[in-house]
């Protein structure tokens, strides 16, 4: 197949394959609720839910500006696992038993989402192979077991480290030298979650008005073209969209991360790959990869490509998803990379999406309670399990303000009501992102061209700046 057939944007090759779902109304007029959740994507969708499921008699409305699952809920890469953004901050911060608690959190957020799927009866293609992580220079195998011991001082004692033979039992990754797998993980279509989710929580009698951007929320109201929604408590649930709400141009950058996916392939390609377990499949490179083998038999590999817009810009409504042609060749090579016997594969579609990512790299759930204004995200691309932690933890935030209940575990993790600092104002964002990453991406190719086990000097000088050293 040439790039010419490869289909670009169309927002996902999960809507491609699922299809769009039919559209919901929008706000009618001015109404009121008790809770006024803004954005239909997995965070607003799982608080919604949750908070229905423990106080039916709640009046919930959420408001989407396209339809449920537009955003990253709908492009992401498919991994349910057990990472959050901010651990070893949180630690620093807290103590590490403060953060312990919240990766058990984590470890038990992704059963949890698989708990749910099947009691609701979500077929989303989830498979729980776990999450491994390559490595195939000698400075990604010392982060490896660096990362590997660090997470086992997190008490993860079911994760395994394995050499290159053991690593390539599991998947023939080309010179791959070591790995570490985690059972915290599963693989699913993000699209058939997400649709199942809205799907659910409107059989719950949530009210899910789409086509309805919010362009202001301050206490007591979420404020739309089509009218405003009065709420005791509104809860901002927009992760790599807030940027264009009112007054939030700076809190959360909107990174940029594109995918592409193969044509499914034959099943002497698989034999040569191997991959059986299906497990979610990730690098120890710094402008990293993810990976997943489809239900249908197909690659999805995902990467950073241009990693920001100038202004916190966004995708179209004309052009949703559509990523650039470099970008696409460049994931194209990642993935023969990785395994060299699909060279001249075909690739049926690219797209690309936004992530929220704060200042601090710190995924943050908070309610204020003068104003009952909440809100969750900035999962630094690992929302698909922190979300439904994070629709948990607001369903207590509101029931413990409101008087319904009180304190839970949920409400005293590490990471409720964190307060980060703004991004810089345009040039400086744009600017240092972007430096960010070329360093990046000129650190792994150091690595590639030169063999040593120490981090380039370049790249920890970009961890550090990030906040992510």
């Amino acid at each position: 197949m040439s790039s010419a057939d490869t289909v670009n944007g169309g927002i996902s090759f999960w809507y491609a394959d699922d299809g769009l779902p039919a559209p919901r109304e929008p706000l009618g007029g001015d109404t009121s609720a008790d809770v006024c959740v803004v954005g239909g994507g997995y965070t607003g969708l799982w608080t919604a839910y949750y908070l229905k499921k423990a106080a039916p008699f709640l009046r919930v409305t959420v408001l989407e500006q396209r339809f449920c699952g537009y955003g990253a809920s709908g492009r992401n890469g498919g991994w349910l696992y057990n990472g959050i953004a901010g651990r070893d901050r949180y630690a620093a911060l807290h103590g590490h038993e403060a953060a312990v608690r919240l990766q058990r959190a984590m470890n038990d957020t992704v059963g949890e989402v698989v708990r749910v799927a099947a009691e609701e009866k979500i077929e989303a293609d989830i498979h729980q192979g776990g999450v491994l992580e390559v490595a195939y220079t000698p400075a990604q195998l010392a982060r490896l077991k660096a990362f590997h011991a660090a997470e086992l001082s997190y008490g993860e004692g079911d994760r395994v480290l394995r050499g290159a033979r053991e690593t390539a039992e599991r998947v023939r990754v080309a010179g791959a030298v070591g790995s570490s797998w985690t059972p915290h993980g599963a693989r699913l279509h993000p699209v058939k979650l997400v649709k199942g989710l809205a799907a659910a929580v409107e059989a719950l009698g949530v009210t899910l008005h789409e086509s309805t951007p919010v362009t202001d929320i301050r206490p007591g109201h979420a404020v739309t073209p089509y009218g405003t929604v009065r709420a005791p408590y509104v809860l901002r649930c927009t992760e790599g969209f807030t940027a264009s709400l009112k007054g939030q141009r700076r809190t959360w950058l909107p990174m940029n991360s594109s995918m592409i996916v193969t044509e499914p392939l034959p099943d002497d390609a698989w034999d040569a790959i191997g991959w059986a377990g299906r497990e979610t499949l990730g690098d120890m490179a710094h402008a990293y990869m993810y990976a997943q083998r489809t239900a249908d038999g197909r690659i999805a590999i995902g990467g950073r490509g241009v990693p920001y817009r100038y202004g916190s810009k966004t995708d179209t409504a004309a052009d949703p998803g559509r990523t650039q042609a470099a970008t696409v060749e460049a994931l194209r090579t990642l993935l023969v990379r990785f395994f060299p016997q699909l060279t001249g594969v075909g690739i049926d579609h690219a797209w690309a999406g936004v992530l929220g990512v704060p200042r601090d790299w710190c995924a943050t759930v908070a309610l204020d309670r003068s104003t009952g204004l909440g809100w969750a995200g900035g999962y630094v691309g690992s929302g698909v399990a922190t979300a439904n932690l994070a629709g948990r933890t607001l369903r207590d935030l509101v029931r413990r303000d409101s008087g319904q209940a009180g304190a839970t575990d949920l409400t005293g993790l590490a990471w409720v009501d964190h307060r980060v600092r703004k991004w810089e104002p345009e040039p400086l964002r744009w600017l240092g992102v972007h430096g960010l990453y070329a360093a990046y991406r000129a650190a792994d190719r150091r690595e590639l061209a030169r063999p040593t086990a120490r981090t380039t000097r370049l790249a920890r000088l970009a961890d550090r700046l990030t906040g992510r050293g």
